[in-house]
């Protein structure tokens, strides 16, 4: 009982959600960056709760680099077009309870406010180019500083980072030493089982 109520009053005490990744290699936790990325948090917790995650596949995983997951596709883990899915055009979802709408593509627009680095255990939006992002995220295992949207030393890699591992880090670094094919993507696949609110 004591430990339910030390727990509580820890988690009251966060500003800012945490979400468990339960995986087959193990789980690890996040916290979400809802105050400093509304948009980009409101849209990924939507497809939280909507379990849109569940069952899917981690689709590239890159050493010294970073583990990419989110696409549809990869609910067979060996899908040809594994990284080039996101959520339905149009669909609705929300920030801080206000309704929104993502656009034809499935994509939100890039939300870049809070300069947040895409440090070790950071979680990062995927994107294909500006406001193109949906569903697919990455987890860096390295500091990835080139890819922060105001790092203009490679100006086509711009994505915001809107959350960062709290618990679970060594299960992130098992992922990443998976072996993998020419393509990045796990020889033995990574399934995430779910994502839930802690």
């Amino acid at each position: 009982l004591l430990g339910s109520r030390v727990a509580e009053v820890r988690k009251s005490k966060m500003a800012n959600p945490v979400v468990t990744f339960e995986t087959s290699l193990g789980s690890f936790s996040a916290e979400i960056y809802v105050k400093e990325m509304p948009l980009t948090a409101g849209n990924f917790l939507s497809l939280v709760n909507e379990k849109f995650y569940d069952n899917l596949h981690f689709h590239r995983v890159i050493k010294d680099f970073m583990l990419q997951f989110g696409c549809p596709f990869s609910k067979d883990p060996k899908n040809p077009r594994n990284g080039t899915g996101g959520p339905d055009p149009n669909s609705a979802f929300s920030v801080n309870g206000a309704p929104m709408k993502r656009d034809a593509t499935g994509s939100i627009k890039d939300e870049h406010t809070a300069k947040i680095s895409n440090e070790p255990g950071t979680l990062s939006m995927a994107n294909a180019g500006p406001n193109s992002g949906g569903s697919q995220f990455f987890v860096n295992t390295v500091h990835n500083s080139f890819l922060d949207w105001w790092d203009k030393s490679a100006p086509d890699s711009a994505h915001p980072v809107f959350g960062k591992v709290v618990s679970g880090m060594d299960v992130v670094k098992k992922i990443e030493a998976t072996p993998t094919d020419g393509n990045d993507n796990p020889k033995t696949p990574v399934k995430m089982i779910r994502v839930f609110m802690a």
